[in-house]
């Protein structure tokens, strides 16, 4: 919820001034609770040693005054964030930014979004991104404002992932789009190409996906019968073996944040490129020099997890039709597929 206390590192300086960034009034039936948990349950992108921070920092204000992270909530205080400098603007400004359109009628778009191009404004990120892009595409449309939470992005891929989206243009297109999201009625496929080989052709993966306690930038999985994250059921098939990488595809029964990259990494096939999950690392092959230099050269063709969105289908909003959209592999997803075809060709690697 609040992705400015992030960013908060040591203490500030008193004197300086402080703005308010996040607000909310405890609720009249609340118990005694240390702010610091309190606020860890409702501050959905912060952690609970975060929050001590910025409490320790003076951050925290209680009924207009700073307490500490032991300071314990009542009913009805007004806990505030206070930070030392403005809130960012996060109106969303049409930017001339090239977008691939796939197709478009008066309810939707489907677009195709390179690898490299943030979706949607965040912290880091408030410029430059494809709703950007969306709200230039569609500056001349009057009944479609950027800024109105009830249009626009219906499904998310992360900044290194290429492939499709849909955009809806009117509320009720929303609507529709989220529900059948929500219900599991659509229909997504991904290919990647992953480290190692499969003894099998096909197979599922089942595990709750959550922010991993080591490392707050990735995710963890957890069992499926735990309280901890949200339930997640990947399904994979091969379709090319590379004896040290098999490129495969994915259908995604749920869409949790880095769903394939963390579920593959599970099951001990991270994706190749994926610095997070520790796909640069030579997790197969020999450690020839030759073979070395082999796969840095792989890395500087596709300088990100080899992950592309290929096919979307769902039922058109307005008219009930069945719409699947294909796209094709960027280059240098492609690139990469075929220089490890040839590395195939030319080498042993049983």
């Amino acid at each position: 919820m609040v992705d400015e206390i992030e960013e908060i590192e040591a203490f500030e300086d008193e004197a300086q001034p402080l703005y308010e960034h996040w607000r909310v009034v405890v609720d009249q039936g609340q118990s005694p609770l240390r702010i610091d948990k309190y606020l860890a349950e409702r501050m959905q992108h912060s952690s609970r040693n975060r929050i001590q921070v910025a409490a320790d920092a003076g951050f925290i204000h209680v009924n207009g005054k700073p307490v500490k992270s032991n300071y314990k909530v009542r009913p009805l205080d007004e806990i505030t964030l206070m930070l030392d400098r403005p809130k960012h603007d996060s109106t969303i400004e049409a930017e001339d930014i090239p977008l691939d359109v796939v197709y478009e009628d008066d309810d939707l778009m489907v677009v195709n979004k390179p690898a490299g191009l943030v979706v949607h404004p965040g912290a880091g990120n408030f410029h430059g991104t494809l709703i950007n892009a969306v709200a230039w595409h569609l500056r001349n449309l009057p009944s479609f404002d950027p800024n109105d939470p009830e249009v626009g992005l219906v499904h998310r891929i992360d900044k290194d992932t290429s492939g499709l989206l849909v955009i809806a243009k009117t509320p009720d297109a929303k609507t529709s789009l989220g529900l059948q999201f929500f219900n599991k009625t659509t229909h997504r496929s991904y290919h990647a190409l992953v480290w190692g080989n499969f003894t099998e052709e096909e197979g599922r993966i089942e595990g709750n996906i959550a922010r991993d306690p080591k490392d707050r930038l990735r995710m963890a999985v957890f069992p499926p019968d735990s309280d901890v994250g949200k339930s997640a059921v990947t399904h994979y098939r091969v379709l090319e073996r590379f004896g040290f990488v098999t490129l495969v595809e994915c259908i995604l029964e749920t869409g949790r944040t880095h769903q394939i990259r963390v579920h593959m990494k599970h099951i001990g096939h991270p994706l190749f490129g994926d610095e997070r999950y520790g796909g640069t690392e030579i997790l197969r092959g020999n450690r020839s020099s030759s073979y070395k230099a082999f796969i840095q050269n792989c890395l500087k063709l596709c300088p990100r997890q080899a992950l592309h969105a290929k096919t979307l289908g769902f039922i058109h909003p307005r008219t009930g039709e069945q719409m699947d959209f294909t796209s094709e592999l960027p280059e240098d997803m492609g690139q990469l597929i075929d220089k490890w075809r040839n590395y195939m060709k030319n080498n042993q690697w049983e």
